[in-house]
């Protein structure tokens, strides 16, 4: 019999928070709704989840410090915020600590549902060992299976998204990446503000690609993204 996914429930509108674990429980998961940051923190600890749902707006804590502190526990964690409508700042916020995707009230439970499989699908399929998955560039060695860069004896832990993004440009590496195939193949949407998330993490695999010169990762303005090694 296949295990449940259990997933944390951060939402501070109870009756809101109630439908929604009511309806995924009924969806095969099992669902630990808590009504602010500080409790879903205290039960993350306590228990193992495989997906967060997080408010933004709750009160004791955040969902953006309650997001930060749960990706010290566990770097990998997959997470999705829910925002206000108004506070499109908020996603883009959101995406820069971490999150896989955002939903904005009032959504359907439909699409609730349908982003958290797809997320889950892609995390499952990055633990896939099947075949092993290394690429060799410049002085780097990068473990996608392992989700880990290596550069000599220092070695980089990625997140899934790190990861799913940075075997695509090695996949292609020394041609243009094209935007809209990475964000449609990572995020499944082409959206501006995913578009904006994912300029978050070509910034962050920079930032760990830098310790070789000879290693680029190169804008190409208006089509996508380069990855350059000799």
């Amino acid at each position: 019999m296949k295990k449940k996914n259990k997933i944390l429930l951060a939402e501070d509108d109870k009756n809101l928070g109630s439908v929604l674990k009511t309806y995924l429980e009924v969806k095969g998961f099992q669902t630990t709704l808590c009504v602010d940051g500080k409790e879903a923190l205290e039960s993350f600890k306590r228990n193992e989840f495989d997906f967060c749902i997080l408010d933004i707006m709750m009160p004791v804590m955040d969902g953006f410090t309650l997001a930060k502190e749960i990706r010290k526990l566990d770097k990998n964690i997959p997470f999705l915020f829910l925002t206000a409508k108004s506070m499109q700042e908020d996603k883009i916020q959101g995406f820069e600590v971490g999150a896989d995707d955002y939903l904005t009230k009032p959504f359907s439970m439909e699409e609730l549902l349908m982003r958290i499989k797809a997320i889950i699908r892609r995390v499952e399929e990055g633990k896939d060992t099947s075949g092993e998955r290394k690429f060799t560039f410049g002085k780097y060695l990068f473990d996608y299976n392992r989700q880990m860069l290596n550069f000599g004896k220092k070695q980089q832990k990625l997140t899934s998204k790190e990861a799913e993004l940075l075997k695509l440009l090695c996949e292609n590496m020394n041609n243009v990446l094209d935007r809209s195939v990475a964000l449609n193949k990572i995020w499944y949407d082409d959206s501006y503000f995913n578009a904006r998330s994912m300029d978050v993490y070509i910034t962050k695999l920079r930032k760990y690609l830098k310790e070789d010169p000879t290693v680029e990762l190169i804008n190409v303005h208006g089509v996508g993204f380069k990855l350059v090694s000799p």
